[in-house]
């Protein structure tokens, strides 16, 4: 049967990517980033997930005002880069699972959940950065080492669901990719955040304890966290801190106890926080 082995956390700022595609990550901006990386990166080599299921947000590229769906699974053969204002990222397209995509659709939907189904989809940063910090460079010539199922959030326009909605939503994936009947490795990766705001008076806003204090609850205490309201979110974490609730969709899948392998926290990368966690979920 598939199984869940681990779940991650992590920030998907575009400007990380940027520094990897741009052999950048050696200068004094970027390096401490990159290493916070580093046991990601010999630990993920190791453990080999045949899928990630990787939930993201779109910045407007796939979605915008004339389509907005709250929850997106993308049930494609494969993915290409999307073109965010500048080219497409020279990296490969993503290639999905299609059968464990279109698995996790019906159960989820059996289980209440009224998730909508891409079977073509465009990926931006939201998706592909995090793929560079944890695999490293990759061309357009290469492959990434997994098959991925891109699940897509919407936190850019009111009303966004909640971090408890989220959580469930995250539960049904765990539920549906035990009953899948593929012996598969499978991780679930939670992106975006930690607390930033890009507009307003607030712009530049970044509340380390806060973050911290996210951060030390996940593996624990997810049912304190994922009752984090939006309110909260945006007040403490700014506008762009609700994308924290992609993260408890991660959480959700995994057992109730796991172990903590990695955790690391950064200021600044642009004009956010970068925050990133790995959590085994064999502790049970």
């Amino acid at each position: 049967m598939a199984r869940i082995t681990a779940g991650v956390g992590t920030s998907h700022v575009p400007l990380i990517a940027r520094a990897i595609d741009t052999d950048k990550t050696q200068e004094p901006a970027w390096k401490p980033i990159i290493d916070g990386y580093e046991f990601s990166r010999k630990w993920i080599e190791r453990e080999k997930p045949d899928v990630v299921i990787l939930v993201y947000n779109d910045h407007g590229v796939a979605f915008d005002m004339s389509l907005i769906p709250t929850f997106v699974i993308g049930a494609g053969e494969s993915f290409k880069p999307a073109d965010e204002g500048y080219g497409p990222r020279q990296i490969p397209d993503v290639i999905g699972c299609p059968d464990l995509a279109w698995h996790i659709a019906q159960s989820v939907i059996e289980d209440d959940f009224d998730i909508t189904i891409a079977n073509e989809l465009d990926v931006d940063h939201g998706l592909t950065a995090p793929l560079s910090m944890m695999f490293g460079k990759r061309g357009v010539n290469d492959s990434w080492p997994c098959m991925v199922i891109p699940v897509a959030v919407n936190v850019i326009v009111y009303p966004t669901p909640s971090g408890r909605r989220c959580y469930e939503l995250g539960k049904a994936i765990g539920r549906a990719v035990a009953a899948f009947d593929q012996d598969l490795n499978v991780q679930v990766w939670g992106t975006g955040g930690m607390s930033h705001q890009l507009q307003g008076a607030r712009a530049g806003l970044i509340n380390q304890e806060w973050d911290q204090n996210f951060l030390a609850r996940l593996a624990d205490n997810p049912e304190e966290v994922a009752d984090i309201s939006r309110l909260e979110y945006v007040t403490e974490a700014g506008s762009e801190g609700i994308e924290l609730i992609m993260w408890l969709i991660m959480r959700g899948a995994l057992p109730q106890r796991v172990k903590e392998l990695h955790r690391f926290y950064h200021v600044p990368a642009s004009n956010t926080a970068v925050g990133h966690i790995v959590l085994d979920a064999k502790a049970d």
